[in-house]
């Protein structure tokens, strides 16, 4: 009995060591990834038959000439996106209906069918080429649920599917965000698709790699969960897909919404939500368009939360964007340049200290991202930029650098005045590309930064103090 009691206790102590000296290797973002990252802010196009009817799914028996948008103007929507601070546009290429905004070779519902243009318009290739105009990204989003192709159900519609991708890529590239929900209802034959993702993946990475593709799980970048907008408070740009697929078998809404503290592929959150109560116009909605200070609540819980915002903002049946819609995003954009101008904290004397040692550094205002503060792995260690001077701030913006990673798992955040009183401390756990936290104004001059928690050494690349209009701040 003696003998098998210690058996077990070699084992167990043998298990426990190689079980630490065993470390999660976390994985890192791609090119295209940290470059999607920095976008930050963009919109969605919900464009096609639906405008016309009235309704949010179409059934995919909609005659194709309901659709006519007889001023229809790509440069117009690029030029307003732009004004509104957006850096790219994601199209509704071909919804749940079925219906293509390009005249595929491989459907009889798209716009060659509709009077629009006597069937020669070609929207996709108008808007790609308004984005180049511009300086936008184009994406395009293609449902592969499609209630009107006859082979839908059947193993044809998966080579069908490919084609209409083919045609994408080749005529209208390049593709920045290639868009898949996971929606998977009947086709006309009354028959579900069972969908071949992991082919459709091998295509879009064959053919143009640098494209970053959504979905519940990816793999370039992931839903958040909800289409409020939001991400979680805390907010990991990791995701365990194993045993996972979308729609249906998707990860939970809290995962999806927080990410995995050890997840295993870098799957960044997406927040979309719609500028107006649906995803098409609808002309009912024209009075209940979201303000440009929604919009900044909006920005706070997704931007600053470490996400992407994806602002959704439909052409009405003219083909043109609204004037209620652009107003509101065009004085968001106005609103956020304002109350974002002015980091006070810019040019701040800056230090560093681990174990009782301080020493001055210049990388966390310099306002250069790609400069960064290295927190030391197992220490505590506290960082911070000091003004001579109390300032008035409500507003601090934390920027972590993501090229080797994820690391802060839980931060103190601990602000102090001029005679070294501490005025106010907050804490949170992720920070990511960017983390915006909010309270009321406070007189201070130094913002000090401790990590509490981390796997690995975080990089801190930028701390920021705003003062922002006081109804604005996320209390």
């Amino acid at each position: 009995m003696k003998q098998t009691i210690s058996f077990l206790l070699i084992v167990t102590y043998s298990f426990t060591a190689f079980s630490q000296r065993v470390k999660h290797v976390q994985p890192t973002p791609t090119a295209s990834q940290l470059a999607w990252h920095q976008m930050e802010y963009y919109w969605f196009f919900h464009f096609g038959p639906n405008t016309f009817t009235g309704k949010e799914w179409g059934h995919g028996d909609e005659k194709e000439e309901v659709f006519n948008p007889g001023q229809l103007d790509c440069r117009q929507w690029c030029r307003i996106a732009k004004a509104a601070g957006a850096k790219g546009v994601i199209i509704t290429a071909k919804h749940h209906d079925g219906f293509c905004l390009w005249p595929s070779k491989f459907s009889t519902h798209t716009i060659r069918e509709s009077k629009w243009r006597n069937g020669k318009g070609d929207i996709l290739k108008e808007l790609s080429q308004a984005c180049k105009e511009y300086g936008l990204k184009f994406g395009v989003y293609l449902s592969p649920w499609d209630r009107n192709h006859p082979d839908y159900g059947t193993e044809k519609y998966n080579d069908i599917f490919i084609s209409m991708m083919k045609e994408i890529f080749a005529n209208y590239g390049p593709i920045w965000e290639f868009w898949w929900d996971g929606a998977n209802g009947e086709g006309p034959n009354g028959k579900k698709q069972v969908y071949d993702f992991k082919r459709f993946e091998d295509f879009v990475k064959k053919t143009s790699p640098q494209t970053v593709v959504f979905s519940d799980i990816g793999p370039g970048c992931r839903w958040v969960g909800n289409e409020n907008g939001f991400a979680g408070t805390t907010n990991w740009n990791y995701l365990d897909t194993a045993g996972f697929t979308r729609g249906a078998g998707a990860p939970s809404i809290d995962t999806l919404n927080t990410g995995n503290r050890f997840g295993s592929t870098w799957i960044p959150a997406e927040c979309d939500v719609s500028i107006r109560p649906g995803w098409f116009y609808h002309q009912e909605e024209d009075s209940k368009v979201k303000s440009a200070k929604e919009l900044f609540q909006l920005y706070l819980k997704s931007v600053g939360r470490g996400a992407n915002l994806l602002l959704n903002v439909p052409p009405d049946g003219r083909g043109l964007i609204n004037a209620n819609d652009s107003a509101a995003a065009v004085a968001f954009r106005q609103l956020k340049e304002k109350n974002f101008k002015q980091n006070i904290f810019k040019q701040a004397a800056g230090y560093y200290i681990q174990q009782g040692h301080a020493q001055k550094i210049s990388s966390l205002s310099d306002g250069n991202p790609a400069t960064q503060q290295i927190m030391a792995g197992k220490e505590t260690c506290s960082a911070g930029v000091k003004l001579k001077e109390n300032q008035k701030v409500n507003a601090v913006v934390l920027k972590e650098s993501l090229r080797k990673g994820q690391h802060c798992a839980a931060f103190k955040l601990t602000l102090f005045n001029s005679k070294n009183e501490m005025i106010k401390e907050i804490k949170g756990t992720t920070i990511g590309n960017k983390r915006i936290l909010t309270f009321p104004a406070v007189d201070i001059n130094t913002i000090e930064i401790t990590i509490l928690d981390q796997d690995g050494a975080t990089a801190v690349s930028e701390i920021e103090g705003y003062y922002i209009e006081d109804d604005l701040t996320d209390k």
